[in-house]
């Protein structure tokens, strides 16, 4: 049995910091359709339903909370309007500019939507086109030692 690698509190505050400079300003992205092998890969045909941002500007991530950890900051309100109707399988964090096509430059992190054991779970996985869709917690953290 080989012992699992241990990363520093330190390595993992200086890995999330990168990824806070990197990824603050970005808005996700909800999608209906066949979630992609990979985050380097196209969205496919999948549909966009709803992009979800903290107000007219990108969300940001406070990382005073805990070492290793960044969160959604309490006094932001990431929200949308959904632009279509479908049933969230995917989202995507990415850049404004990301167009969603193949790419291995573009900086992307890209989960599972559910109602319960998904990487982001929301009251309903059901959207409809114009209703609003709100995002009140998200964490982002390293695991491990």
């Amino acid at each position: 049995m080989t012992t699992p690698v241990i990363s520093s509190v330190g390595l993992k505050a200086a890995l999330l910091s990168a990824f806070k400079a990197e990824m603050d300003g970005g808005e996700f992205r909800l999608y209906a359709g066949i979630v992609p092998a990979h985050s380097n890969d196209s969205i496919g045909a999948a549909t966009l339903l709803c992009t979800i941002k903290n107000g007219a500007s990108g969300v940001t991530f406070d990382d005073t909370t805990a070492p290793g950890t960044l969160i959604k900051p309490a006094g932001e309100t990431w929200s949308g309007t959904n632009v279509a109707s479908g049933t969230a399988t995917f989202y995507r964090l990415v850049l404004p500019g990301d167009t969603g096509a193949a790419s291995t430059t573009a900086p992307r992190l890209q989960g599972t939507v559910g109602v319960i054991d998904a990487n982001m779970n929301l009251s309903s996985v059901a959207l409809v086109s114009g209703a609003p869709q709100s995002l009140t917690s998200y964490v982002v953290s390293l695991l491990g030692g």
